[in-house]
């Protein structure tokens, strides 16, 4: 599946080196997610042979593009689901080595590994922005990461099944938290990484990218370790309370008067009930996790009821 947005100039070139014969697969179909394209990028991948093109009306950001892909190939039956970009930067014909791991049941996620290092094309900025986001996405999943943000990854049917994705922005931290916490296995695999003529379309800027992505992995590591978030915030409260209320009671038991410190009594008070309240708010949202967990055991049952059935048809 390829998401795309106004990449008319590419995305022909990007179908037409899919392979379409693949060791393993009786059949290969191309899916594209147009994006609200305002250029010819429908007309354009028609004719290079896409089999389905499926499109918003307006753009909705790389996010909901994806999570369309991910819908649609899964109601056409697919067994494996390939994302590849529209901008050509990512090397289709290294389809067949990076679903090798699925196929061989090592993975039920592969993504393709950039190598960032060793990319001259890559400015130096991207490349420590992309570093920081790994690491960062890493160390909130659990896991040593290589690559976060490639978009080039390949999905068993079982692991599209179990995917939940809410942002609207990104997927490509989203899918890696979601798939560490599923118990899904994930695989990396070496691949070629182009440089890309023109500006990002659907990634217009850095620091845009770098400010909604972070929501986006917050939000998802809130919601597995809610507890951990909320206890964490509420201690600090509570350390800073208990700090400035020794300093309030220290002097009481010199001088008998709490007067001069007023404000420090009043201010430890605030920080006291705030991080208990939060701690208490941890302790609840932590049983609405257990409820969300059944949630989207529930909608993975009848996810897989549903498009097993249309895949028989």
């Amino acid at each position: 599946m390829i998401p795309a947005y106004n990449e008319e100039n590419t995305i022909g070139d990007v179908i037409r080196e899919i392979p379409r014969e693949v060791e393993g697969f009786d059949d290969v179909k191309v899916l594209v997610v147009n994006d609200g394209s305002t250029d010819n990028t429908v007309e354009v991948a028609k004719r290079a042979g896409a089999d389905y093109i499926v499109s918003h009306k307006k753009n909705l950001g790389l996010g909901n593009a994806f999570k369309t892909g991910l819908e649609n190939a899964l109601r056409l039956g697919a067994d494996v689901i390939v994302n590849i970009d529209a901008d050509g930067q990512y090397n289709a014909l290294e389809i067949p080595k990076l679903v090798k791991p699925i196929l061989d049941e090592k993975a039920d996620i592969a993504i393709g590994d950039r190598q960032i290092d060793s990319l001259d094309h890559m400015p130096t900025g991207k490349k420590i922005g992309n570093k920081i986001a790994t690491w960062v996405t890493g160390k909130l999943a659990g896991i040593p990461l290589k690559d976060a943000q490639s978009g080039f990854r390949a999905f068993s049917r079982e692991a599209a099944l179990r995917m939940n994705l809410l942002g609207d922005y990104t997927y490509v931290q989203e899918t890696i938290i979601q798939a560490v916490n599923k118990n899904l296995r994930i695989e990396w695999v070496p691949i070629e990484f182009r440089k890309r003529e023109g500006d990002s379309r659907l990634i217009p800027s850095l620091w845009s990218y770098a400010k909604r992505a972070g929501l986006t992995i917050i939000r998802n590591y809130r919601d597995y370790h809610p507890l951990k978030v909320f206890l964490s915030i509420g201690l600090g409260f509570l350390i800073v309370g208990l700090l400035f209320a020794i300093r309030v009671l220290i002097h009481y038991f010199r001088t008998g008067m709490v007067t001069p410190y007023l404000p420090s009594a009043v201010l430890s008070v605030v920080l006291l009930v705030v991080g208990t309240l939060t701690i208490i708010f941890g302790l609840l949202a932590d049983m609405m996790k257990m409820q969300r967990l059944l949630q989207e055991e529930i909608l993975y049952r009848l996810r897989k009821i549903e498009n097993e059935g249309e895949k028989v048809k």
